[in-house]
């Protein structure tokens, strides 16, 4: 039987209509990812020292400390689209799928938190 028959719909064999939006979602955020990327390169190339402080009056101001937030929440959604294929593709019992997806949720989430917080305390001047 070839695809698009009656048993290969109930044994529900096939697209599930999901994959495209990941698709695009992770081109999406691979864009931002470079964007982001270069300007935060020549942003730090621009500076004139790299010493700590001036590192760190240059993210507490506005525009760097926002595109620094956008590259960390980005670049963790990015990772985690790309491990949840890996896992999808490579693990095929389901409570190792189920455990690793848990896994990835907790370390991606943890790590753009992180980050996050580190650009406010720096933003917001916390020592």
């Amino acid at each position: 039987m070839g695809n698009g028959t009656s048993i290969g719909r109930v044994r529900a064999l096939g697209s599930a209509h999901s994959g495209t939006h990941h698709w695009l979602v992770q081109r999406y955020t691979a864009v931002g990812n470079l964007v982001l990327s270069l300007w935060l390169v020549f942003s730090l190339l621009g500076l004139h020292a790299y010493d700590f402080a001036t590192v760190r009056e240059w993210a507490a101001q506005p525009v760097p400390a926002t595109c620094l937030v956008l590259f960390v929440i980005s670049t963790f959604w990015h990772a985690r689209l790309g491990l949840q294929v890996v896992i999808e593709d490579y693990l095929h019992e389901e409570a190792n799928k189920v455990g690793a997806m848990i896994a990835l949720n907790l370390v991606t989430v943890a790590g753009a938190v992180f980050g996050l917080l580190s650009v406010v305390r720096i933003a917001l001047g916390a020592h």
